[in-house]
């Protein structure tokens, strides 16, 4: 049989940290604050919010729901994040992405000190993580980084393969894999649309990191036998079951690989607790980062 990896035990284990270290604080010393900036508009995004703002209330977390104008365009956002930069009383900022054209993401992004930067985005980030030196760390990389740590997936030493490129997702998850980390050290191989034979590119990866947002696209036929998937894409089908209606899915067909795959995380209830358990958790090292900075 093949394993759900399921995300809620090790979102658990992260947050109980995450609150104890929050009800530790010395007396005196405010909450961490996380901001989210986003364009106000109906989108995936909303879902996220809506679970950040549970998940920070549960946590002790202060959390600012920062939308954007129907007429705010591009210099009102770097005007935005500039004011959260500067305010003592905002320790994290969270910046909806992708962002659509004319928003220069990267632009609005590198308004914010490394420290405020909680997901790890800015060229700033990304950069000090190509060092080995990171500040913040994209979320969604940490928590399938965190799945594969909780349940001891093979990683240190090991072939991996990581479907995806983005720099918000694919690079940094394929960066710290390969990084000098405690249980990371892997042989990391990224492959992307341009890939010509996804077989091929899979053939001996032990564990298997998806972020191509392409529903059902791994199968038996391309997924070597016995190997475990940390399945980061989410995508929107047709739900059969509902006519009309549809479901949310992973790049991982889950019926192809039962019997055939060690490990599988679910979509959703994978990758997903995790990452905004992780978000929380930076948003607390944004508050010791920037007391650090302060000379606290």
């Amino acid at each position: 049989m093949t394993v759900r990896l399921e995300g809620k035990p090790v979102a658990e284990a992260i947050d109980q940290a995450t609150r104890s270290a929050v009800r530790s604080l010395p007396a005196g010393e405010p909450a961490p604050c996380l901001a989210s900036v986003h364009r106000g508009v109906d989108s995936p995004f909303r879902y996220y919010l809506k679970r950040q703002a549970k998940a920070a209330a549960a946590l002790g977390i202060s959390f600012r729901d920062e939308p954007l104008g129907p007429e705010d365009g591009p210099q009102e956002l770097i005007e935005r994040l500039a004011a959260l930069d500067r305010d003592a009383g905002v320790h994290a900022v969270l910046l909806e992405h992708p962002l659509p054209p004319p928003f220069d993401f990267y632009r609005a992004v590198a308004t914010l000190r490394p420290a405020k930067d909680v997901d790890g985005v800015g060229t700033a980030n990304l950069g000090r993580l190509v060092a080995q030196m990171p500040v913040q760390v994209p979320a969604v990389a940490l928590a399938a980084v965190e799945i594969a740590r909780h349940y001891r997936l093979p990683i240190e030493g090991e072939r991996v393969v990581v479907l995806g490129r983005s720099e918000t997702v694919g690079l940094p998850l394929a960066l710290l894999l390969a990084g000098k980390g405690i249980g990371l050290n892997a042989t990391v191989t990224v492959v992307h649309s341009k890939t010509r034979d996804l077989k091929a590119a899979l053939a001996n990866a032990r564990t298997i990191f998806s972020c191509m947002g392409r529903a059902g696209m791994l199968t038996r036929e391309v997924v070597p036998e016995g190997s475990c998937i940390v399945d980061v894409g989410v995508s929107t089908v047709p739900d059969p079951a509902r006519p009309g209606s549809s479901k949310t899915t992973g790049d991982a067909d889950f019926e192809s690989l039962d019997g055939w795959a060690a490990g599988v995380t679910p979509v959703p209830g994978g990758v997903g607790p995790v990452t905004v358990a992780k978000l929380m958790a930076a948003t607390l090292e944004a508050q010791r980062l920037l007391r650090t900075e302060e000379g606290g």
